[in-house]
């Protein structure tokens, strides 16, 4: 009788554990994929008459919100450390850009600042987004 109990309360406190493990999962998952997640914008350095910024590519765009200075000639220099094939390419799909990036070298496209605005850039796959504002 008593190993009984013993084996019914092991049962429960395993419920028990199961259960708060799968809430915390299913938060995290839920955070994951639809929490906030804060941005630091990184304005670029402007030299002159023109404008740059960096951005290290590795498992997404670190940064990945830019700010341009609107009229002055940019350029974004992308350094992909990353080895994954979905990274290896950048999309611009309002300027009409599509880029190899390669691998552990820069890469430096011209982005127009002629217009304000924000204008998103993502991974060849569009699992990775990034964004350019130009004010």
């Amino acid at each position: 009788m008593k190993n009984n109990f013993l084996q019914e309360g092991s049962l429960i406190m395993d419920k028990i554990l199961v259960t708060i493990i799968a809430g915390l999962l299913v938060g995290f998952i839920v955070w994951w994929f639809f929490g906030k997640h804060v941005t630091k914008e990184v304005a670029a350095d402007v030299t002159g008459n023109e404008q740059d910024v960096s951005v290290i590519v590795n498992g997404g765009y670190t940064p990945s919100t830019v700010v341009l200075k609107r009229g002055i000639p940019a350029q974004i220099t992308f350094n992909r450390k990353d080895p994954s094939s979905c990274l290896e390419q950048v999309v611009f799909e309002d300027f009409g850009i599509n880029d190899f990036l390669p691998q552990n070298k820069d890469h430096a496209i011209d982005i127009d600042t002629s217009k304000p605005g924000e204008y998103s850039y993502a991974c060849g796959m569009n699992m990775f987004h990034g964004k350019v504002i130009v004010k």
